[in-house]
């Protein structure tokens, strides 16, 4: 299956580098671009993407509310695509809101030309693009500076069971799928499911946002 991508970023040449890299690749077609937020929500209404290449910083409409406005689209639209925020810095405020927003992850626009082509991949499979203890560690510098919302975010774990409660836990302290399934001695599909069901249970799209709301939540704290 190709992979529908259009990028947002508000210098020409970084879109023009990024779309010939891609669409270099025989399973990813760039189907536009656009230079700043705005155009690029309208680009994506149109064009139905499966990856928006989202730069942070942007004239007009920042990445930040592009990503909010294509996550939580208003009744009527359907389509959301997978959001990869693009950045020139790996500790963020705007990534930090954009994680919470469900954008899948963040890369660096220097990273390795391999790394993008990867990512595009990973976060089209429906993965968050972060390994987790990238994303621990990024969420974790923000949540020293905010005080935990208890109410609502807190009430929503009521509603996971014991065991699906270990393994958020343990996604929100960096701990891979295989390494979850040895600390709990489970097997690893069983931890997949138990993923999957967190995830469908708090309404969450990936693992990175399960780690946000466990930060939020309460359920973990910076530091443990």
């Amino acid at each position: 299956m190709t992979i529908r991508v259009i990028i947002v970023d508000d210098q020409a040449m970084v879109r023009a580098g990024f779309a010939a890299l891609l669409a270099a690749q025989s399973d990813i077609d760039v189907v536009g671009e656009a230079p700043d937020g705005a155009q690029g929500v309208e680009l994506s209404r149109r064009t139905h993407p499966d990856v928006v290449l989202m730069d942070v910083r942007m004239p007009e409409m920042d990445g930040l509310e592009a990503a909010r406005r294509l996550l939580s689209p208003p009744p009527g639209v359907t389509h959301r695509p997978r959001v990869l925020m693009l950045t020139t810095f790996d500790v963020d405020d705007y990534v930090y809101e954009a994680l919470r927003a469900g954008a899948s992850g963040f890369l660096l626009k220097d990273a390795p030309p391999a790394d993008l082509i990867a990512a595009v991949r990973v976060v089209a499979s429906g993965d968050a693009l972060l390994a987790p203890s990238v994303t621990r560690r990024l969420i974790a510098d923000f949540a020293k500076q905010r005080p935990v919302a208890r109410g609502k975010p807190a009430l929503r774990l009521k509603g996971l069971t014991e065991r699906e409660t270990e393994v958020l836990t343990l996604v929100a302290r960096g701990r891979s799928n295989s390494e979850i399934a040895q600390t709990l001695v489970l097997a690893e599909q069983t931890v997949k499911t138990h993923v999957s069901r967190v995830l469908t249970k708090l309404d969450l799209r990936d693992r990175a946002q399960a780690v946000v709301f466990a930060y939020e939540s309460g359920l973990v704290a910076p530091g443990e």
